[in-house]
């Protein structure tokens, strides 16, 4: 018979199939674990030692269909901006019940939402939640969700909180489909706000090997963590980078208010509004405290932005 059909690995259920649980789902593959990809299709390309289940873990039932069998649980379903403070929460409830249920450690990941404007000091795990928007409040009314059901003992939970994405298959960040295509065919790059304030990006591939550290370490369950972020730069600086890999000068327009323009549309800009902060103050993340206690180091921003050049080539090329 097949091995897999005798595999008593603990299995690891990586929920929601966007680029960070699919960076997630390889990475774990990577390190031996089996791995289920979930999200409401239960499509997609195939994936090496990942196997893939639909289910809508937005509900009760399709969560603990989510979470069958499996020791650890990655939450990194995301929806729309203006779905995000209905949805979020019930796909919470839904989730922790699951694993309250079935006694599987829970990983979430998580957003900078909750810290808030910072007047641009460096966020620590130590920094208040002092979030004002709705957006805000509701992640940081999550947070203390999770960490009350771990303090309580009806689950085992940890979050890792990620700056904005940057990485191969990462489209829909500030980091992203706005600024490569543009960066390698001359057309328009999107930047917004102020593009010389230092701002933290974290390579999609940090925040799946944090995450799968965090799954396979449950001396960190109870807590969050900053997932490892290379040291914060400037947009501007990441464009000049960007230009060296490209060989072209970049065709920069930056919106310094937000307003529709390109990809984001009258939807999108009226959800956005309140966390336009992010790009009129310094947004710098200290990974330190993670990277001390597993030993793990950011990837470098120039591999990383080596990699998303090359993705983005492939990427167009297939449009």
């Amino acid at each position: 018979m097949p091995a897999a059909a005798h595999d008593t690995r603990p299995l690891h259920a990586v929920l929601g199939s966007g680029p960070a649980g699919t960076a997630l789902a390889r990475e774990l593959a990577r390190r031996g674990h089996p791995v289920r990809l979930v999200d409401r299709k239960g499509d997609g390309p195939a994936l090496d030692g990942v196997r893939r289940r639909a289910a809508d873990v937005g509900t009760a039932e399709g969560a603990r269909a989510a979470i069958a069998g499996a020791s650890v649980v990655y939450h990194c379903v995301n929806v729309g901006y203006h779905l995000q403070v209905e949805v979020m929460p019930r796909i919470q409830e839904a989730v922790l019940g699951a694993v309250e249920a079935s006694g599987a450690r829970l990983v979430v990941l998580d957003t900078l939402y909750p810290y808030g404007e910072t007047g641009g000091a460096v966020m620590t795990e130590d920094t208040p939640w002092r979030a004002t928007s709705r957006k805000g409040r509701m992640r940081a009314a999550l947070d203390e969700r999770y960490l009350a059901a771990h303090r309580e003992g009806r689950a085992r939970v940890v979050l890792g909180r990620s700056a904005d994405f940057v990485g191969p298959g990462v489209l829909n960040s500030s980091l992203g489909a706005a600024v490569f295509p543009g960066a390698l065919t001359g057309g328009e790059v999107l930047a917004l706000g102020d593009i010389g304030l230092p701002h933290s990006y974290t390579g999609i591939e940090d925040v799946a090997g944090g995450l799968a550290t965090l799954g396979e370490r449950p001396e960190g369950d109870g807590r969050v963590w900053h997932l490892p972020t290379a040291p914060a730069v400037g947009t501007r600086d990441i464009h000049a980078l960007i230009e060296k890999r490209t060989g072209r000068p970049l065709n920069v327009v930056v919106l310094e208010e937000l307003r529709p323009f390109g990809p984001f549309d009258e939807e999108f800009v009226a959800e956005y509004a309140e966390m336009f902060y992010q790009h009129t103050e310094p947004q710098i993340l200290d990974s330190s405290a993670f990277e001390r206690t597993f030993g793990i180091r950011p990837t470098p921003l120039d591999r990383t932005l080596d990699a998303t050049v090359t993705w983005y080539e492939q990427w167009l090329s297939r449009l």
